[in-house]
């Protein structure tokens, strides 16, 4: 059975759960708990979890930080292939309010180091019918490898344009099968890319043509996912390739969910689509995303990052 190969970044996150989000001057108190993170491996996790057979490419200090990253991936069953640093491991700040909203400072740390030859040796086996998945958390000739590995083998390659604050190319974004962004993401590659300027809070609410010919603007030749946080999510195909859906736009609702804490609940979406896609390809598209939606719901409903993301068995 097909796989997921992941590639991006691990973070030792500390979460400070407070009742409103911080403003400049402000000294609030509030409740304090730390466990991994990191965009790479929250999808990583989620891959796993969601029952794919998963691989995690990284680059890891010499600290506590990196004994957390190899006994999480050997207990979970992730094949980890982390690069070593002198840079201490990845680390981030994390602010949780009492409506689940967050807000996210990171220390890049080791993860600045994950070098392209690296990546490229570790996915060297990288097959048909694999999936590749990336995010902007690591360098990006990195993330541009991994790409190019999942590309050459006819992998397909899923990339997360996140964090919205990472500049990419057109370039990077050709080497795309499936591009994941949320609403601020999307409205960044946009004025861009596109040289057009729309607020992220309006995306959601922008009609069905108009968002499907941005998207066909932006990533002509591959599948476009907006991610609306509790507007769902839209979903764009080129009209020539619709991915076995019959239509080449459309909007799934987001799921009903006890929201407790929304961080890491894009990555469980990413995560859980990558591992749809690799363990069944017979599906039509919308039902791969259905599932990214799902699981991105019960993620929400547990504290935490990567340890939020829900167990499911094995195919």
């Amino acid at each position: 059975m097909a796989g997921v190969h992941v590639v991006g970044s691990f973070n030792v996150d500390h979460v400070w759960r407070v009742a409103h989000l911080p403003q400049p001057g402000a000294t609030l108190s509030g409740s304090y708990a730390t466990g991994p993170g990191g965009k790479g491996f929250n999808q990583a996790m989620a891959a796993r979890r969601a029952g794919a057979a998963t691989r995690f490419v990284c680059a890891l200090g010499d600290d506590a930080g990196a004994q957390l990253a190899r006994g999480l991936c050997a207990s979970d069953g992730i094949a980890l292939h982390a690069a070593a640093s002198s840079a201490p491991t990845g680390t981030a700040g994390i602010y949780v309010d009492a409506e689940g909203r967050n807000c996210i400072v990171i220390g890049a740390g080791a993860n600045a180091a994950l070098a392209a030859d690296f990546v490229t040796q570790a996915l060297a086996d990288v097959a048909t019918g694999d999936v590749v998945l990336a995010q902007l958390e690591s360098p990006l000739d990195a993330i541009a490898c991994a790409l190019d590995a999942g590309r050459a083998a006819r992998a397909l390659c899923l990339l997360n344009p996140a964090p919205a604050n990472v500049a990419i190319d057109e370039t990077m974004l050709l080497r795309a099968d499936v591009l994941t962004p949320n609403e601020t993401e999307f409205a960044a590659l946009l004025a861009r890319h596109v040289g057009t300027r729309i607020d992220a809070d309006a995306v959601a609410g922008l009609d069905q043509p108009r968002l499907h010919a941005l998207c066909r603007e932006l990533l002509p030749q591959g599948t476009v996912i907006i991610t609306l946080g509790a507007s769902g999510c839209f979903v764009s195909h080129p009209d020539t390739q619709r991915c076995g859906d019959t239509a080449a736009c459309y909007r799934i609702a987001a799921e009903p969910a006890q929201v407790v804490d929304t961080t890491g609940a894009g990555d469980a979406f990413n995560g859980a689509l990558a591992a749809s896609l690799a363990q069944r390809p017979e599906l039509s598209f919308i039902e791969h995303v259905r599932f990214a939606g799902r699981y991105a719901a019960r993620s929400t409903e547990q504290a935490g990052a990567a340890l939020a993301m829900p167990h499911l068995p094995a195919a």
